[in-house]
C-alpha cells in the first residue's frame, strides 16, 4: 500500500510540475490575459438548460431560493475548503447507483455559476451510464469521450451555461471506459483544459465506486472526492469500503447524506 501511495504521489507531482510549466508558457505567450481567457470561454457553444427538466431531476440551484439553500451551503463549504488547500479538481461519486451524485454535481456546478467571479466546469465521466445530458435536456453532437482521446478539442465539444459554467457531456454509453479513464492521454487532456480555461473548480461526475473500476481508474487525476450516500439504501459496509478506497488515492473532502430529512431516512432530501 505504501508503494502504491508513493507512486500516486510521484504521478501527481509530475502532473503538477507539468501544469506549472504549461501555465508559465501560456502566461509568457499572453493567452492567460483576461481578454484571451474570456475569449476561450466565449467560444464554447452557449446553451440554456431546460428548467423543467432540471426541476424534474431536483436540480434547483440555478436560481437563488429556499430549495437551493442546502446546495448553496454545500457549495460554499466545498469552495472554502478547496481554496484553503489549493485544490481545483473535485470528484463526486457514491458507493452504489441511485444515491444522488449526478444531482449533487449538477446543483454544485450551477450554484457556482451564480458566483460571477468564479468559473466552474462539470465533466460527465459516468460513461457507462451517463445522465447529465438528460438532466439538462441537451444532447451534444459528440461526447466527452472524443475529447479525452484527443479526437476533439474541448471548445469543439463542451457547452457553456451563462458566461462562467462549462459542461462537457457524454453522448452515449461506453462499453469499456476504463481504457480511457486510466490513460495518461486523458490525464494530459484534463491538464490542458485546466491550463487553457483556468476554472476555479472542475467537478467530475464519476460512476459509483463499487460497481466497476472506472472511478478507481480516474481518481489519480483529482485533488479530492465527495461521497454521496443514500440514507435508506447505502449500507455501512459499502460506505466504509468506498471511503477507504478513495482515501488510498486522493483526499476525501466530505460526505453528503441524501434522502434523510427530519430525522427520518427514506424521504428525499439534500
Amino acid at each position: 500500500m505504501e508503494k502504491l501511495q508513493a507512486a500516486l504521489d510521484r504521478a501527481r507531482k509530475a502532473r503538477s510540475d507539468g501544469k506549472k510549466t504549461s501555465r508559465a508558457s501560456v502566461t509568457q505567450g499572453g493567452s492567460s490575459g483576461g481578454s484571451d481567457l474570456e475569449e476561450n470561454w466565449m467560444q464554447l457553444q452557449e446553451i440554456s438548460p431546460d428548467l423543467a427538466a432540471l426541476e424534474r431531476n431536483r436540480v434547483v440551484s440555478q436560481i437563488a431560493n429556499a430549495r437551493a439553500t442546502p446546495f448553496d451551503i454545500l457549495r460554499t463549504k466545498i469552495f472554502l475548503q478547496m481554496r484553503q488547500n489549493n485544490w481545483k479538481r473535485l470528484a463526486i461519486t457514491s458507493p452504489m447507483p441511485k444515491s444522488g451524485k449526478t444531482t449533487t454535481a449538477c446543483n454544485l456546478a450551477l450554484g457556482f455559476g451564480r458566483q460571477r467571479d468564479l468559473r466552474s466546469m462539470l465533466l460527465d465521466l459516468d460513461l457507462r451510464d451517463p445522465s447529465v445530458s438528460t438532466f439538462f435536456n441537451v444532447m451534444p453532437e459528440r461526447g466527452i469521450n472524443d475529447v479525452l482521446t484527443g479526437e476533439l478539442e474541448f471548445h469543439e465539444q463542451a457547452m457553456r451555461v451563462g458566461t462562467n459554467v462549462a459542461v462537457s457531456m457524454a453522448k452515449q454509453r461506453e462499453t469499456d471506459p476504463t481504457r480511457v479513464l486510466l490513460s495518461e492521454e486523458a490525464a494530459d487532456v484534463i491538464d490542458d483544459i485546466e491550463a487553457e480555461y483556468q476554472p476555479n473548480i472542475m467537478i467530475f461526475d464519476l460512476p459509483s465506486l463499487l460497481i466497476n473500476d472506472d472511478t478507481r481508474a480516474f481518481l489519480k487525476n483529482v485533488d479530492c472526492a465527495l461521497i454521496v450516500a443514500r440514507a435508506d439504501k447505502t449500507r455501512n459496509a459499502q460506505f466504509d469500503r468506498t471511503e477507504r478506497e478513495i482515501a488510498e488515492q486522493t483526499n476525501v473532502l466530505g460526505v453528503v447524506l441524501n434522502a434523510y430529512r427530519d430525522g427520518k431516512p427514506g424521504q428525499d432530501g439534500s
